[in-house]
């Protein structure tokens, strides 16, 4: 549990921007459009497991549009939440500025342990997850592009892709 006194993680990398940016000569008011998410999205669904339906939260949170596609890892974890999120949507869109890496900062996350699913459970989750995404417009290849991250590699995403393709054949 965290100390109410300790910065949380997201008022963390917020002060560490509001360091640099003070540093640099920005117009009055650029500083706090470039700290801010422009968008995070929360989704809940259900999937049919063992008989018994449960549901899953998850999250797509868009840093900084200022270069697209935005790109971010989407992570499987227990501990996952929208405020973990914006932060490392915020890192995202800071790491490909610093290296003039032509993207955007996105960042995604679904909270459950995935020790705690078969892989074919795993697989149905994960397709009900591109789903709710992929309606909304949180992922597609020309405007916001998942990638692994903690807890998901290269299976998650192909399921992801598979997906994203039957819902969008063209």
């Amino acid at each position: 549990m965290q100390n109410s006194k300790e910065p949380s993680f997201r008022e963390n990398v917020d002060k560490m921007f509001d360091r640099a940016a003070g540093t640099l000569e920005l117009p009055l008011g650029l500083a706090e459009q470039i700290r801010t998410c422009n968008a995070v999205y929360q989704v809940k669904f259900g999937v049919k497991i063992s008989g018994k339906y449960k549901v899953f939260s998850g999250w797509r949170a868009v840093h900084s549009e200022h270069r697209l596609p935005v790109k971010g890892g989407i992570r499987y974890a227990d501990f996952a939440n929208q405020e973990e999120v914006e932060a490392l949507a915020a890192l995202m869109s800071y790491k490909c500025a610093i290296v003039d890496v032509p993207y955007g900062g996105s960042k995604g996350a679904l909270c459950l342990n995935p020790k705690d699913y078969t892989e074919e459970e795993l697989e149905h989750i994960t397709r009900r997850f591109t789903q709710e995404l992929a309606k909304r417009s949180l992922i597609s290849p020309g405007l916001n592009v998942p990638a692994p991250d903690m807890g998901t590699g290269g299976r998650e995403m192909a399921w992801m892709a598979d997906e994203y393709r039957q819902i969008n054949p063209s």
